[in-house]
């Protein structure tokens, strides 16, 4: 299973950490875990080139982690690409009734 949890503060975002793979299938040919990819490292990359946003990401492919820390506050347009993704992710666990991937959220 994909866990992401979404670091929240006081009207924005402090970061995020996906870990885990889905297990819908194997390695590959695993639709979710493709579909959560793409939304997380699209983000990611958005949130580079087009909110210039100053942000610390760690990954690990082997056990599936992306760790992202936001250096200051967000701005608005990091605010609503990460809400943007959120959407995605809560429409990937609704369909897939959590088996595959739990969203989850942490006030900090």
């Amino acid at each position: 299973m994909t866990t992401v949890l979404i670091k929240k503060t006081l009207g924005g975002y402090k970061g995020f950490t996906c870990t885990g793979h889905a297990g819908y299938a194997e390695s590959g040919s695993d639709i979710v875990c493709s579909a959560v990819s793409v939304l997380v490292i699209n983000t990611i990359n958005a949130m580079e080139a087009f909110a210039k946003e100053q942000m610390e990401v760690i990954t690990g492919e082997e056990d599936g982690v992306i760790d992202v820390t936001f250096v200051n506050p967000v701005n608005e347009k990091t605010k609503l690409l990460m809400d943007t993704m959120v959407l995605g992710l809560e429409s990937i666990e609704k369909q897939y009734r959590k088996k595959y991937l739990r969203l989850k959220f942490e006030e900090v």
